[in-house]
């Protein structure tokens, strides 16, 4: 028996690593939002992350600001956490730019990722 691979499956591995990033889009009511998150882990064609305080819907695109680079993802799922106001969601580039997160991402990691500031993640220190 062979296994389909579907519209939601990840290509990659994923890579621990907790990065502070904006976000900008709509949320589900239709209001602009941009707010301060972080990615969870990241591969080559998109990431996940926490601390999304705006619900999201399936295929919308939202902008990342990490550094200088300013990409664009689609979301492919949302998910609220339990007891927050908080939800995780899991995006799909929609353009590809190497090095974005400058990390090697063809090999998995034997160490999380550490934390940045704000400021060296954002390109203004």
């Amino acid at each position: 028996m062979t296994s389909r691979r579907t519209e939601n499956t990840r290509s990659g591995n994923r890579t621990k690593a907790v990065l502070p990033v904006r976000i900008k889009g709509k949320d589900t009511a239709g209001q602009s939002f941009e707010d301060l998150v972080h990615t969870l882990d990241v591969n080559a064609s998109g990431l996940r992350l926490g601390s999304v305080r705006h619900e999201l819907a399936v295929n919308d695109e939202v902008t990342i600001f990490y550094r200088q680079r300013k990409l664009v993802f689609r979301v492919v799922w949302i998910k609220k956490l339990r007891g927050t106001s908080e939800f995780h969601a899991g995006l799909q580039a929609v353009t590809q730019e190497p090095g974005t997160w400058g990390l090697s991402l063809s090999e998995p990691m034997s160490q999380p990722i550490t934390a940045l500031t704000v400021s060296q993640a954002l390109g203004v220190a």
